[in-house]
C-alpha cells in the first residue's frame, strides 16, 4: 500500500473515533500542533526517519515533544510506531484536518511560497482556489525558502507545483536527457 493511501486510511480510522467521542476539534488542534512542529523540525523529522532509533526512543521522545495532547493522538503515536509506520505521523496529520475540515463544509488549501503571503495576495488566492473547490476554504501558507520562487498549492490530495525550483529541476531533467 503507498504512503498516502495508508496515511488516509489512518487519519479516517482517527476522524471516526474522534466523532466517536465527540473530540474532532481537539484532535484537530493536536494535527495541527504536529504538522507544525514536524514542519519546522529538521531535526524531528531526522528522528522519525531513522531506521536506527528504536521505537521506544522514538515514543519517548514524540511524548515528550507532543505533551499534553489528547489520548487519542498518543494513541495514534503508539499505533503508528506499533505498526512501524511513524514516519507517517506528519501525512496522517494532514490528512485528518483535510477530512475533519471537510466534513465541516471547509477546505483547506496549503500554500508554500519562499516568502510570506501578503494579505491582498491571500485574498486572491483564497478566491481563486474556492472557486475551484466549490467550499470555503481555509488558507495555511508555509515559508520554505528551497523553493527559490512561485508556489505550491496543495487542495486535499491534488498539489500544483509552480515553484521556481520545480522548474529548474525540470530544466536540469531535460538537459541530461539530452546529452
Amino acid at each position: 500500500m503507498n504512503e498516502a493511501r495508508a496515511a488516509a486510511r489512518y487519519a479516517k480510522a482517527i476522524l471516526d473515533f474522534a466523532i466517536e467521542q465527540k473530540k474532532t476539534d481537539i484532535l484537530e488542534k493536536d494535527m495541527r500542533a504536529i504538522t507544525e512542529t514536524i514542519g519546522t523540525s529538521k531535526e524531528l523529522r531526522e528522528m522519525l526517519a531513522s531506521p536506527v532509533l528504536k521505537g521506544e526512543m522514538k515514543k519517548k521522545a514524540l511524548l515528550s515533544v507532543f505533551k499534553g495532547t489528547d489520548v487519542i493522538t498518543e494513541g495514534l503515536i503508539d499505533l503508528l510506531l506499533q505498526n512501524k509506520r511513524i514516519g507517517l505521523l506528519n501525512e496522517v496529520a494532514i490528512k485528518y484536518i483535510i477530512l475533519n475540515e471537510n466534513l465541516k463544509g471547509q477546505g483547506v488549501a496549503f500554500v508554500t511560497t519562499a516568502v510570506p503571503l501578503s494579505g491582498e495576495l491571500e485574498k486572491r488566492v483564497l478566491k481563486e482556489v474556492s472557486k475551484l473547490t466549490g467550499n470555503k476554504v481555509v488558507l495555511k501558507n508555509k515559508v520554505d525558502k528551497s523553493i527559490v520562487g512561485g508556489f505550491i498549492l496543495r487542495v486535499g490530495d491534488l498539489q500544483y507545483d509552480a515553484s521556481i525550483s520545480n522548474k529548474l529541476n525540470s530544466i536540469k531533467r531535460e538537459f541530461t536527457k539530452s546529452i
